[in-house]
């Protein structure tokens, strides 16, 4: 079986770009991955193109294999463009070896722990402005099954221009939230690298009745050391790493004890082969694994696959408002039930893209955040 083939297919979907990776053998057989990063996707699209020069003519067996050849295929390597490219291409590899062996990826990484997965809704209430729809969007997570949702309770511009009353504010809309949840569920809170570390403490004191989940990228990742010393003033776990590429990188946050759940997101920092070295190397310091899942079918089925295959999975994001929308763009629907994503069992990943679905959105340049950064006071 040689590789004679790498397609892309790109899609805008709701807020950024979805880019599909095909890579196709003589034998008839496909892999699929995913490389939708959010902003500057026709350069991760150039950068799968290069790599695939490095794959034409290649036997696909050994992901694991191809994964070093390309990543040392330069000088210069990394980056959130090659790394999404260089993802893309892994978890397509390891979707043809899985359809080639007839079974799921899963089995290929070592195992399955689990296959029922517990799952998050999230960006949920989105555009909340009051307790009272606070609460009302807590019982609908319910409703769906959820017994956890993530939220951004607070604003940029709010916080910009009236500190203390968008904590205030944030705080009531919590301690809404908590009331129509219950006092079992989880309550994760977006940060969005909003916060500096005065203004994080603030709100961890404001939000510590209603025990948030976690304060997620709550400050810039880049300084792991300032990440560190922020865990230890904060009560609130930290969840940080979908911006993390490497395991080069995540080992300086994880040593440091920089937070206390890691979130890699397949897409960007390596595909299979290297999300589940940073997985082993977390799991050394006792640290669960909830991976980042902003994507569509192809990034779902594969973080799926990860959270079945190792030991210190915690919980997995699902993008519940574009749930249909994904669900349409797959070959078959990702199954989800009670809160709980169900591993698919057919080999590979167990799915397909349907392009056809897909069809009338066409891709679009990202739009330009006005956004100076995160609030340095």
């Amino acid at each position: 079986m040689r590789i004679v083939r790498v397609d892309t297919f790109k899609y805008w979907v709701d807020w950024c770009n979805w880019m599909f990776v095909r890579v196709s053998t003589d034998e008839g057989l496909v892999g699929w991955g995913e490389a939708s990063l959010h902003g500057a996707i026709e350069a991760v699209e150039a950068a799968v193109h290069e790599y695939a020069r490095h794959l034409v003519g290649e036997d696909p067996a050994g992901p694991e294999r191809h994964w070093h050849r390309l990543y040392h295929a330069w000088r210069w390597r990394g980056g959130a463009v090659f790394q999404t490219a260089l993802s893309a291409l892994d978890v397509a590899l390891w979707d043809l070896e899985g359809k080639r062996l007839g079974v799921p990826v899963a089995r290929l990484l070592g195992g399955v722990f689990r296959t029922s997965l517990r799952g998050y809704a999230s960006h949920w209430l989105q555009g909340v402005t009051t307790p009272e729809q606070a609460f009302d969007g807590a019982r609908e997570a319910v409703r769906r099954g959820f017994r956890a949702f993530k939220c951004r309770p607070f604003s940029y511009e709010g916080l910009r221009d009236d500190e203390a009353g968008e904590i205030r504010r944030a705080a009531a809309l919590v301690e809404a939230a908590r009331d129509g949840l219950g006092p079992d569920g989880e309550i994760y809170i977006e940060c969005s690298e909003f916060l500096s570390p005065r203004t994080a403490v603030l709100l961890d004191d404001a939000l510590r009745p209603y025990r948030p989940g976690w304060f997620e990228e709550p400050i810039p990742f880049e300084n792991a050391k300032a990440m560190a010393q922020l865990q230890r003033d904060l009560r609130t776990p930290i969840a940080t790493g979908e911006r993390l590429l490497s395991r080069q990188e995540y080992r300086e946050i994880i040593e440091n004890a920089g937070c206390r759940i890691i979130q890699p997101d397949l897409m960007h920092a390596g595909g299979f082969t290297e999300v589940r070295r940073i997985a082993m190397l977390a799991d050394m310091y006792d640290i669960p694994v909830a991976p980042h899942n902003p994507g569509g079918p192809i990034c779902t089925a594969a973080a799926m696959h990860l959270a079945a295959s190792i030991p210190n999975f915690l919980v997995l994001e699902q993008m519940e408002p574009q749930r249909a929308q994904r669900d349409r763009a797959s070959s078959v629907p990702i199954r989800f039930d009670a809160g709980h994503f169900l591993l698919p069992d057919g080999p590979g990943l167990g799915i397909e893209p349907n392009l056809e679905a897909l069809a009338e959105h066409a891709s679009r340049p990202q739009p330009r955040t006005e956004r100076a950064g995160s609030l340095y006071r």
